[in-house]
């Protein structure tokens, strides 16, 4: 099962083929049988001139890939370039006959031997056009050994070897006589008709069996080998305290201890760069006698040495159409190696990365004892409460041109001057390929490569916390793909190419999936092996990296009671979805009381209902956070329609408590603007598919979503108005005239907010702006996690927030007025009483309306909103007095500074404007700052007071 990773696309509940056209055309090599050092000719004729017609011919390129002797694939030809930029080497010859031709070596073209087939289709250049594939056979005779499957048989001295084989000459089957060797000694012969088969019982010795057949009628033959290992597995009990994956030993960085849990599995070797990748003499892993565990552990390893490593896992009676031998990184990876996407990860977002073993195929894991800890600077973050978080959702790919982790860093200021309090990543897990969303993840416990190291991830993580900014991570384990090794340990692959999906022994994963909405293969949440990989999963990122909570993936899928055509079933209330997830919540808070728990679960309440309101009565109070959905109605709005935008607030749907992470926008949705500039309502002069008007309105949302009490989130660039369509492709274009997923949705988007200076055009930043007042509300004033009513259905939404608990001299009620009408609109706010309002957006506090009869009509703009309160904000800023006076002292210094004012910020920059320091909080006059890891040289410090900042230079000596 020949798999083009570089056709394949994944995305939240989606699996999508990038659009492509299959044609068939004619396929002939001269000679028509050859050896693998013999030149040969491809020739391609009889295109059709429909397709390919349209580039004149010219545009045809071979794509390669190649099978050793035993017929398992090696991989793909080393010059075929990426799928969509084929490399101009391997183009073909327009012999202005309709004929195109290319000659080559296979020797030379794969630069290796032991080729016994050849696989070739033909391509455009940027892979929107393809053939068919084809598969040749390379020598005059060729033996194909049929079982074993594997390169190595693994058996205890004694043991016996069934071998099947057949012989192909010309694409043909023969039939003739076999011999079959080992290391050169003849042990059996037998005839083929056309299949030869015969068991070479008692074998005492390692070594090399070579199966030798000759067609009846000629001298010609044709040979085949694979290599046999005596072992002795040693039984021995695992040791107290091991986990599966990689051990540390705590004292000694020589050693380290390897588990793997591998049930069915015979025999198990460690293979590395510690034994040059040939472990068959003193690498086999001893067995845990009460378990399926395998164990070893290493010795004389030099710490700070990065260090490669698969498992050898060998099954001498695999389930029909599973290999006897399978070659796998380790499931419980945190740095894995990868020979198809490291070589396109940039050495600015990863220096200094290992490099991949020669010879190897498919990830390796990455061993290092003696590692150096990373120093933390925040120990004790205090996560924003569950009530007041704005979470800011990001896709580090699209997030700036580096695409890495040191992006987010440089803009830390973006985030807290917008007031958000919580960042929540789209996957950072090493998922396959590189520009990808992050769902098709394939080792759940290693940070992917391309976006930078763990340290650097690390720092982002630190730095948010200086900036009293949680971070939140969403992980996909609903499903898993190819490359998992949990995939490939049991998996089906009866063609032997070493692709395929899960086994009927597969612990993990269904044969089937078991909802309606799977994508890849579906994780079994009732299994043992499976709950303690996802519990590790959890425990991994909560204690080594300080993450504060998960968004949990496509939650509809953790269920075992539904098939993958019964979306009735998926959809409805299933015990043990509930039960499972609840367990898992459970687990985090084990380890973290207030860690976030947050279901994508867009299902109906009846579940929702269970896991919102589960444990919110603790001592910390729990609850599971529910993804609520509202992008549809909202849009209905900003495009200038009428909607109903109740389900936006946690009562509406039996919530007792605020845990509705409600959202206009997230990433999966077509974004918002977009639909305005193209569907909205126009009126006279007042038309919404002009781009200022519509980002005009883009305040207004913000301020009917983000004060409705409980947590809610922003999906990025919306503060801008971003208006590039979900679909926007590669270059530019947009391809969203089927309008269905899969077009260009996941292709890497530009860049217009940083490129074109967004932060300083007036319409966009005015909603940056007035979204950052709306979010310091919410946080910070107190009446914002009381109780609230919401009037809407109409295009001019009322919502009203109040707070019993708090004084009448304080802020306690708010009315929230808009208007997304194409005309102004005189709207009754029904104030709860009269006296006077202040307007709440005005941070000067001094905007205010006397209120004598509270059904008195206010008349509002098109597109605009406003936010009253009883009393005006706390958050009113002053000014810093006397600027001239505030200094930071010693200046110059080396270790440390003081201010001689109060501060709530500090950050220094570099003279190239790179953040390189930040502190967050109530800093009392003459509070010592420590810049001692900074090196020598002139910095700029930004000194913040209440919303209002000065700079000072500072030289560090």
């Amino acid at each position: 099962m020949k798999q083009t990773l570089h056709t394949i696309l994944f995305f939240f509940c989606a699996l999508t083929l990038s659009a492509q056209t299959q044609t068939d055309v004619s396929f002939d090599i001269s000679p028509s049988t050859f050896e693998e050092n013999e030149e040969i000719t491809i020739t391609i004729s009889n295109l059709d001139a429909s397709i390919w017609g349209s580039t004149n011919g010219e545009d045809i390129y071979l794509w390669a890939w190649y099978f050793d002797t035993n017929g398992n694939q090696v991989g793909d030809a080393p010059n075929n370039g990426s799928w969509s930029d084929s490399n101009e080497s391997q183009k073909f010859t327009n012999n202005g006959d309709g004929t195109y031709t290319l000659t080559l070596t296979p020797t030379t073209f794969f630069n290796d031997t032991g080729i016994g087939q050849i696989g070739m289709l033909i391509k455009s250049n940027d892979g929107s056009q393809q053939s068919q594939d084809e598969l040749y056979y390379v020598g005059v005779v060729t033996v194909i050994i049929s079982n074993p499957t594997s390169e190595t048989v693994i058996i205890e001295s004694g043991g016996n070897i069934s071998i099947n084989a057949y012989m192909q000459s010309g694409g043909s089957t023969e039939v003739g006589n076999f011999e079959v060797f080992l290391n050169n000694n003849s042990v059996a012969t037998g005839t083929g008709f056309p299949n030869f088969g015969t068991t070479i019982n008692n074998i005492t010795e390692s070594g090399t069996i070579r199966v030798v057949g000759t067609p009846f009628g000629t001298s010609e033959s044709g040979e085949a080998t694979f290599e046999v290992a005596i072992a002795s597995l040693t039984l021995e009990t695992l040791p107290a305290g091991l986990v599966d994956g990689i051990n540390y030993n705590e004292t000694d960085p020589s050693k380290a201890t390897l588990v793997v849990n591998a049930p069915n599995k015979d025999f198990v070797y460690v293979a590395g760069s510690f034994n040059n990748w040939d472990p068959y003499d003193s690498y086999l892993m001893k067995k845990d006698p009460s378990s399926s565990k395998f164990w070893l552990e290493l010795t004389n390893l030099t710490p700070g040495e990065a260090y490669t490593y698969q498992y050898w896992l060998y099954d001498n009676n695999p389930v029909n159409g599973s290999p006897n031998e399978v070659k796998t990184a380790d499931p419980f990876s945190t740095l894995v190696l990868s020979p198809d996407d490291d070589p396109w990860i940039p050495s600015s977002s990863y220096p200094n990365l290992p490099s991949y073993p020669l010879g190897q195929k498919r990830e390796v894991t990455v061993l290092e004892t003696g590692q150096s800890e990373y120093n933390w600077q925040v120990t004790n973050f205090e996560k924003p409460k569950k009530e007041d978080l704005i979470i800011y959702e990001a896709l580090i790919r699209d997030f700036d041109e580096d695409r890495n982790f040191q992006d987010l860093i440089d803009r830390i200021d973006y985030f807290k001057d917008l007031n958000v309090n919580a960042i929540q990543l789209m996957p950072v897990m090493e998922f396959e390929g590189n520009e990808s969303w992050g769902y098709n993840t394939s080792f759940h416990m290693a940070l992917d490569k391309f976006y930078g190291t763990k340290d650097k991830f690390k720092e982002l993580i630190d730095v948010c916390h200086q900036n009293g900014i949680a971070v939140i991570l969403d992980i996909a384990l609903n499903h898993a793909f190819g490359r998992n090794p949990m995939v490939r340990m049991w998996m089906d692959d009866p063609d032997g190419d070493g692709w395929g999906g899960p086994s009927s022994e597969n612990p993990y994963f269904n044969q089937t999936a078991r909802h309606s909405y799977n994508v890849g293969n579906d994780f079994n949440h009732q299994q043992p092996m499976t709950q303690y990989y996802v519990q590790r999963v959890v425990q991994h990122w909560i204690e080594e990296f300080n993450i504060d909570g998960f968004r949990w993936d496509l939650t509809k899928g953790f269920t075992q009671n539904c098939s993958g055509s019964d979306e009735g079933c998926t959809n409805s209330y299933q015990q043990d979805r509930v039960d499972i997830l609840k367990s898992y919540a459970d687990y985090s808070w084990s380890l973290d009381e207030t860690h976030y728990v947050i279901f994508e679960h867009l299902g109906t309440d009846a579940e929702e209902q269970e896991w919102a309101n589960y444990r919110i009565n603790d001592a910390v109070s729990k609850g599971i956070m529910m993804w609520g959905i509202m992008n549809h109605d909202y849009n209905e709005l900003t495009m200038g329609y009428p909607a109903n935008i109740n389900r936006m607030g946690h009562n509406s749907r039996g919530f007792n408590a605020p845990r509705l992470v409600g959202y206009a926008e997230s990433h999966d949705e077509e974004r918002l603007m977009y639909k305005n500039l193209l569907y909205g309502n126009s009126s006279g002069s007042y038309d919404v598919t002009n781009l200022e008007t519509a980002l005009q309105r883009m305040s207004a949302l913000g301020a009917v979503t983000l004060t409705i009490p409980g947590p809610k989130m922003i999906w990025h660039f919306g503060e801008l108005g971003m208006e590039n369509s979900i679909f926007t492709c590669n270059d530019g274009s947009v391809n969203d005239s089927s309008g269905t997923d899969g077009d260009c949705k996941l292709d890497t988007k530009p860049q217009p907010q940083w490129v074109n200076n967004w932060t300083q055009d007036a319409d966009r930043s005015q909603i940056y702006n007035d979204w950052a007042r709306l979010n310091d509300l919410k946080i910070n004033e107190a009446v914002f996690e009381g109780n609230y009513t919401i009037n809407s259905g109409n295009l001019t939404p009322r919502i009203y927030i109040w707070n019993d608990a708090l004084p009448s001299t304080e802020l306690k009620n708010v009315v929230i007025l808009a208007n997304f009408d194409v005309s102004a609109q005189n709207i009754t706010p029904d104030f709860p009483y009269t006296g006077t309002w202040y307007d709440l957006m005005d941070e000067t506090g001094n905007t205010s309306i006397n209120v004598s009869n509270t059904s008195t009509a206010i008349n509002i703009p098109a597109g605009s909103f406003r936010i009253y309160g009883n009393a005006s904000s706390t958050l009113s800023t002053e000014n810093f007095t006397n600027i001239s006076t505030l200094t930071i002292y010693p200046n110059p210094t080396s270790n440390t500074f003081k201010a001689n004012r109060a501060l709530d910020r500090v950050s220094i920059f570099d003279t190239t404007g790179k953040l390189v320091f930040s502190e967050t909080g109530r800093f009392e006059k003459n509070h010592e700052f420590n810049v001692s890891n900074l090196t020598q040289g002139l910095y700029i410090v930004k000194l913040s007071e209440n919303n209002n900042a000065t700079t000072r230079k500072l030289i560090i000596n």
